[in-house]
């Protein structure tokens, strides 16, 4: 350190193992799980399309042991609703839940890709600058809508090669005809 000559200090580090389950699957030793609390069930014509996106999204509860809670999370202008906004918009246009405006699932791996991308975005212009359980919501979606776009690209790819093979046989891409 600056202005201290040659001091060492002992530095030591306490671990606190605070996992509910052994790694069998069992629950471990004096741990009592909490009872789920029921949600109240949405009302409305949208109540479908918000529980199908809430399936799809991570949901916006702490971490386990985490108690703090996220500034401003209950403002609608906030950045957390900002995010679902966005991944909403990624999840609709990779088919994961109906658009919000037509109600319709539809597959737009160009548009998916753009709402990942503003998402990386900000990600990287927000990096240092977020409360702690903001980042961890940021990496979860895209984390989630990644590996989503990942696998619809596959399927696309997939879906491709059967009609194209459907549509020529061996000889018209071998040039015998």
């Amino acid at each position: 350190m600056i202005g201290r000559e040659n001091e060492e200090q002992e530095v030591t580090f306490k671990v606190a193992d605070r996992r509910k389950f052994n790694a069998d699957g069992s629950l471990r030793e004096g741990v009592v799980l909490d009872e789920p609390q029921p949600e109240p069930e949405p009302s409305g014509p949208s109540a479908s399309t918000e529980a199908e996106a809430q399936q799809t999204l991570p949901s916006r509860e702490p971490a386990a042991g985490v108690d703090e809670e996220i500034p401003g999370e209950d403002d609608p202008a906030s950045f957390v609703n900002f995010l679902s906004t966005l991944a909403t918009n990624a999840a609709a246009a990779l088919g994961a839940v109906p658009h919000p405006a037509t109600g319709k699932r539809t597959l737009d791996l160009d548009t998916g890709k753009y709402w990942l991308d503003v998402l990386g975005m900000i990600k990287e212009k927000t990096k240092g600058n977020l409360h702690p359980q903001e980042g961890r919501i940021l990496d979860t979606l895209l984390a989630d809508l990644r590996m989503q776009y990942v696998t619809m690209v596959r399927a696309a790819e997939e879906k491709l090669k059967a009609n194209a093979a459907k549509k020529f046989s061996n000889a018209d891409i071998l040039g015998k005809k």
